[in-house]
């Protein structure tokens, strides 16, 4: 199965935050339709639901080109999308004017290195299963 290497190393990579992403947008859904819990639902989760499987996929791609010039393991690898996405993800929220609590930079020290924790053991067992399934690992 050696066709098209990216578009499996893109679709590899997008299956993961997109089931996520699903889970947590029906938590969203039934929070605010059924609870009737105040949460601006289409100012929150625009970003991660456009951006984040797309990102996934083509770092996933990026790991594929890389891999036969450089040996980096994939956990490091996707440990080190929130080093790049959360400074994107800043800008954009103040781009669009959304409030950001005055917590939140003590907050993100705080769980920024659990979440690269997290990052790499999703892309080390999770992605790199799918790689492993579609034959690009």
């Amino acid at each position: 199965m050696n066709t098209h290497p990216y578009l499996r190393a893109y679709m590899a990579g997008i299956v993961v935050p997109t089931v996520f992403l699903l889970v947590i947008f029906t938590f969203f859904c039934v929070a605010r339709f059924v609870y009737d819990v105040p949460v601006p639902i289409e100012r929150v989760i625009v970003f991660p639901m456009a951006l984040v499987p797309n990102l996934w996929g083509l770092w996933n791609m990026l790991y594929l080109s890389l891999h036969s010039h450089r040996r980096l393991p994939l956990g490091i690898h996707g440990a080190l999308i929130p080093l790049w996405a959360v400074p994107v993800g800043l800008a954009f929220a103040r781009g669009l004017d959304f409030a950001i609590p005055h917590f939140f930079p003590t907050m993100l020290a705080i769980t920024l290195p659990a979440l690269l924790v997290i990052y790499y053991l999703v892309w080390k067992y999770l992605v790199g299963f799918l790689n492993e399934l579609l034959g690009i690992a």
